[in-house]
């Protein structure tokens, strides 16, 4: 159920990006960079820190749209709800466990980062960019996060497959073509 009662009670995120098309689009534009630009984390590692941090956050509607768009690159079903229960020992990759570590105090305590905490990253073998990457991965959903919760949207699991297919299929760039 959207706060904006112009939208009616059962619309998506998409609904609201049709609305304001002046600040979704480059919204959208800095989700292609972030989610899909050349990095060292593959686009289902992006989804995957997506997916994390809105898990954390409690947000069901991005976890579950990004969730599917993660599984939908090759991350194994169930690995979110295995990694968001018990990290250290879910079946993450053992590289990208620091890396969820980081972006989850970033997302719980951001005021009580350290220079330890990026040091674990690197020492898993990941270089400045890919810690760049990752906090604007994290930074960004907390803003999405914030933004959905906000709003008061909501969708259905149905809702969440068609949503990750189509971000799989056509990145972000194909979600702003819907604006139109």
């Amino acid at each position: 159920m959207s706060f904006l009662k112009s939208l009616g009670t059962d619309s998506a995120l998409l609904s609201v990006f049709r609305k304001f098309p002046e600040t979704a689009r480059p919204l959208l534009d800095y989700h292609e960079l972030v989610m899909r630009a050349p990095s060292p984390f593959s686009a289902g590692e992006r989804e995957l820190i997506a997916a994390y941090v809105s898990g954390i956050n409690g947000c069901d509607y991005c976890h579950g749209v990004h969730t599917v768009t993660a599984e939908q690159f090759g991350v194994p079903e169930g690995l979110l709800v295995a990694a968001l229960t018990d990290l250290d020992g879910s079946p993450v990759d053992s590289k990208m466990k620091p890396v969820l570590r980081y972006v989850g105090k970033l997302t719980r305590t951001p005021s009580r980062m350290t220079e330890a905490d990026a040091e674990a990253v690197y020492a898993a073998g990941w270089e400045e960019k890919a810690l760049h990457d990752a906090v604007l991965v994290c930074a960004l959903f907390n803003f999405m996060n914030r933004m959905v919760e906000g709003l008061g949207v909501e969708a259905s699991p149905d809702y969440f497959g068609v949503s990750g297919k189509r971000l799989h299929d056509g990145g972000y760039t194909g979600l702003a073509k819907l604006l139109t």
